[in-house]
């Protein structure tokens, strides 16, 4: 666990990621507790739950890890010949 003004985290947001990889980096403005970055498997760890492959793609960057993605296959018909007349 380690606590970082929000200055520092804004000149040092690589040095916060580093120490969120080893516990929860709690975040200080004017000395009051605003904010916590933690790893992704901490918080599913916390939350009990996974991210959704959306949560995953909507963050800055893509996911920091590999998941499986296995999406259902579609019946029916895809393609259908098109008619140049």
């Amino acid at each position: 666990m380690s606590v970082m003004s929000m200055r520092e985290h804004g000149q040092n947001s690589s040095g916060a990621v580093r120490a969120a990889s080893k516990g929860p980096v709690f975040l200080t403005n004017r000395g009051r507790t605003t904010h916590v970055l933690m790893s992704i498997k901490d918080y599913e760890k916390l939350t009990g739950k996974p991210l959704s492959i959306v949560e995953m793609l909507r963050q800055p960057g893509g996911p920091e890890y590999d998941f499986e993605f296995d999406p259902p296959k579609l019946g029916g018909e895809l393609f259908r010949p098109v008619d140049f007349e």
